[in-house]
């Protein structure tokens, strides 16, 4: 049996941070880990770098970047940083002493590599990163708390001796890191300093946050790997959001649901110090809540009602979508929101009213015939990631490695490792199966990012204009981005679930589309447990809580979303029917 997290009974480091994929509970966990510590008496600093943080909601406080003390908790400070702000910045510092000297078509290129997520957590690590080495922070408290870490990727580049250098207009590969560290000349040592804190165990702890579930799971086991890579293994996991006893059927299927995902946990994971926060019926917002996240239930039963008189289903969507004639559909979100799932029922669904369908995934090819079978009307494909990016690697690597110094190929190799060179990657292979699709509708789960579109624009503009790119933009590619932009042929369901941060996040997804002028008009919000009309007490309360979050995204929406019921089962084969009727 899994311990309870309990931060007083447990020996910590001065820093701790808090890693894990969107809508897990980092912010929540972090914050109950400062409340708890600072009753006990400790001083602590709590720091957010998520641009989804809502730590002001939390503390019901207006905080600031320099730390603001929280009246109704002695000894803690919490400082709330903004990522997105310190980027824009930090972008500028960068572009503007080429402005006059290079042309518009280089400048828009370089403004768009430096849009990607990368340049957020490089932007946010040279914020924080003073927190970590000013030695009056260090003695004025006993633990510093970080919501949102590093990558390993991140801490990679800064260790890279060429990422010191000013290679923003020495190379066109089109990945998104490139020069993004040029801006922080004079700032080595810091970063260095910062980098070494970061790998000592004496000082740093890792800390690992999940929830129960396949992909949470298999993406704290991907950042544990990436951060021990490079000496950052002082690592601890926190599962949050784990059912402890159930009364009715879909609490008991969601307890057998869970069990099931940690019994099959990753191997890495299985050797981590581990701890758990059991699923609690409420946000945690507010003092109370948050102190009592580690320690009792607080059950609120909010008392709000649904707005929308009618709350449509995917099979309004698949209507509209049929209706319209879309040529061209993404099912767009961030990972364990279920695209796969509703790409292959929207695919079905409009099979089922006579269109001929292609539908394309990441997802291995033998698990997508687990959840639909091709047939007169539905082909299939899959797109093996590691492949195309092993392949788009080797075709920059090869060019970069005729001209560069072996120093700058570590360079560019470990910018090929970006998550944005993958979507590049991926989208190349994309675009050649829309285009082999002028007569069908092709459904494809796992979209690109606007940015990712708009890098590849920029880098075909910048290509005009200097003929030494490493990394060709294929004649599909060339014809799909005028496709993509067409709202008459493409449109792009955002997919989420009824919860803050994946809400946050999907409202940045959609401000990135609307910047490559991408169409979207349908919202889908996944796993609702509101729509199980469940009676557990936990449960019932939980449900009431999603109800502030689908009224948001119908008013966000103008009303064009959909709602779909958590399921108990993985939806697939027959039971995809149960989606679209």
């Amino acid at each position: 049996m899994i311990q309870n997290f309990n931060p007083q009974k447990i020996k910590l480091t001065k820093y701790m941070f808090y890693t894990g994929k969107g809508g897990v509970g980092k912010t929540s966990t972090a914050c109950a880990t400062a409340v708890t510590l600072a009753d006990s008496g400790k001083k602590v600093l709590l720091i957010s770098t998520d641009p989804a943080s809502n730590l002001q909601d939390v503390f019901n406080t207006e905080l600031n970047n320099k730390g603001i003390s929280i009246k109704e908790v002695k000894n803690l400070v919490v400082a709330n940083l903004d990522p997105v702000k310190a980027t824009e910045e930090y972008k500028e510092s960068v572009i503007a002493p080429y402005r006059g000297k290079l042309p518009e078509a280089v400048l828009n290129n370089m403004e768009e590599q430096l849009s990607g997520s990368c340049t957020v957590e490089i932007a946010a690590f040279n914020e924080f990163s003073k927190f970590i080495t000013d030695e009056d922070i260090q003695s004025k408290y006993d633990n510093i708390i970080f919501d949102t870490a590093p990558t390993g990727h991140t801490l990679r580049m800064l260790q890279l001796p060429s990422a010191w250098d000013n290679f923003i207009s020495e190379s066109t590969h089109g990945a998104s890191c490139l020069g993004q560290l040029s801006g922080l000349e004079g700032k080595k040592e810091v970063y260095k300093k910062a980098v070494d804190t970061l790998s000592d165990k004496t000082l740093t702890t890792l800390v690992l946050v999940s929830r129960p579930e396949t992909a949470p799971l298999i993406e704290a086991q991907r950042a544990s790997m990436e951060l021990s890579e490079i000496g950052v293994d002082n690592q601890m996991l926190i599962i949050n959001g784990i059912m402890t006893s159930h009364d009715d059927e879909i609490s008991q299927r969601l307890y057998e649901k869970q069990q099931l995902a940690l019994s099959a946990m990753p191997e890495k994971l299985k050797s981590i110090v581990t701890y758990m926060v059991p699923l609690r019926g409420y946000n945690v917002t507010g003092i109370e809540n948050v102190r009592s996240l580690l320690t009792r239930d607080n059950l609120i039963q909010r008392d709000q009602i649904i707005n929308a008189k009618k709350i449509p289903n995917l099979k309004d969507i698949i209507e509209d979508l049929s209706n319209s004639n879309k040529k061209v559909i993404f099912t767009m979100g961030k990972g364990g929101v279920g695209k796969t799932t509703i790409a292959a029922a929207i695919a079905l669904g409009l099979s089922q009213k006579g269109k001929k369908v292609h539908l394309t995934t990441t997802d291995p090819a033998a698990h997508l015939k687990y959840v639909i079978s091709e047939s007169d009307g539905i082909t299939m494909s899959h797109i093996d990631e590691g492949a195309e990016l092993n392949k788009y690697q080797e075709e920059v690597l090869s060019n970069a490695r005729k001209t560069m110094s072996a120093e700058d190929v570590a360079y560019i190799e470990e910018d090929l490792r970006s998550p944005c060179t993958q979507e590049i990657a991926v989208f190349r292979a994309f675009a050649e199966i829309v285009a082999k699709a002028e007569n069908e509708v092709v459904v494809i789960d796992t979209a690109p990012t606007g940015h990712t579109l708009l890098l590849l624009e920029s880098t075909q503009s910048y290509n005009q204009e200097i003929e030494r790119s490493k990394g060709d933009i294929p004649e599909s590619a060339k014809k799909l981005l005028p496709r993509l932009h067409n709202a008459d042929e493409t449109e792009v369901i955002i997919v989420t679930l009824p919860e803050a941060t994946p809400v946050y996040e999907a409202k940045r997804l959609e401000e990135d589309l609307k910047r490559a002028k991408i169409n979207n008009k349908w919202w889908i919000i996944n796993s609702s447990l509101y729509q199980t009309r469940t009676t557990n007490k936990m449960l019932s309360a939980k449900a009431s809580n999603e109800i502030e979050w689908i009224n948001k995204v119908d008013a966000h929406a103008n009303g064009n979303f959909a709602v779909i019921a958590w399921q108990p089962d993985e939806i697939k084969g027959e039971n995809l029917e149960t989606l679209i009727s």
